[in-house]
């Protein structure tokens, strides 16, 4: 289960309602932060959220909006005197921008807080255990631009009733026997596959920032039960995104369906347009759609 806060929603040009994009995914213990545009840290605080056991941030590409927040996040930090290393994972211009925006204002290697970078590649970035965080190239102007997808794997669970029924006790037997290992009970062996219901469960979260163009992204995409992608023009003004690398609403919600996901969450919303226009674009081709707001939390 992934429990996710919008931060920041806005396309370049924050509003009163809107901060710079970012984005916290929370998930068995563990909070990871998606983009850190300007006044990120402002948003954690009035989400209720905090910085408590924040120590990685995903960048989606290297445009300033969505890496802006990052001096002032860490300048806090060094405040409150975190002892925790905060690791960076972008793409090789990514950290190299962030690596000379924090040098240009605390001198190399200097920063408020302890700091690691990470190129991504395509693949797997994070094996949490109970999630893996995976990434994945996406096309947006002249930037190394990545998605993201979050994942926790389907589960087995013991049937009670085919517990019973061979005589399994409460206890150590039943925990070898969800672990995956043969047990033996009265000089006969029970296998796992005696007692194991079919897979159940797990999640899988898709995170899209600029792009534009899905082309290519199906596969990373398909089945999810949540995707996050821009959505920063309407169909009128399809040229316009694509001279600015961006989506449509009527382009996102057509991924979407095609892609069979099973909830779509728009962002990155553009001031030029009311919520309700956007809104009513994207359901026409994909009812599952949503806006997202400053502070919307959605779990997965």
């Amino acid at each position: 289960m992934f429990a996710l806060t919008f931060l920041g929603t806005s396309a370049s040009v924050p509003s009163a309602e809107r901060n710079h994009p970012a984005l916290l995914v929370e998930a068995a213990g563990k909070r990871v932060l998606v983009d850190c545009g300007e006044g990120t840290q402002r948003q954690l605080l009035r989400s209720g959220a905090g910085f408590r056991r924040l120590d990685r941030i995903l960048l989606t590409h290297a445009h300033l909006d969505h890496v802006l927040g990052i001096p002032g996040l860490f300048s806090t930090l060094g405040l409150r005197q975190t002892s925790e290393a905060m690791t960076i994972h972008g793409g090789e211009g990514t950290l190299d921008l962030v690596t000379r925006m924090l040098a240009g204002l605390w001198g190399a290697g200097r920063a408020p807080i302890a700091v690691e970078f990470a190129a991504l590649t395509e693949g797997q970035v994070i094996d949490a255990g109970e999630f893996t965080i995976g990434c994945f190239p996406v096309r947006h102007r002249d930037t190394d631009s990545f998605g993201f997808v979050f994942q926790s794997p389907a589960r087995r669970h013991l049937r009670p009733d085919r517990l019973i029924a061979l005589g399994v006790p409460d206890g150590p037997l039943r925990g070898e026997l969800a672990a995956g290992r043969p047990i033996v009970l009265a000089n006969r062996t029970i296998d796992p596959e005696d007692v194991l219901g079919p897979p159940s469960g797990g999640s899988k979260l898709v995170v899209i920032g600029d792009t534009e163009t899905t082309e290519g992204l199906s596969q990373y995409v398909a089945g999810a039960d949540t995707l996050v992608i821009e959505a920063t023009f309407l169909d009128r003004d399809a040229p316009t995104a694509r001279s600015y690398g961006h989506l449509t609403a009527a382009e996102a919600a057509s991924f979407a369906a095609t892609n069979k996901v099973g909830q779509l969450v728009l962002t990155h919303m553009s001031g030029r347009y009311e919520d309700a226009e956007i809104l009513a674009e994207a359901a026409g081709i994909f009812p599952n759609t949503r806006i997202a707001a400053d502070f919307d939390r959605i779990v997965v």
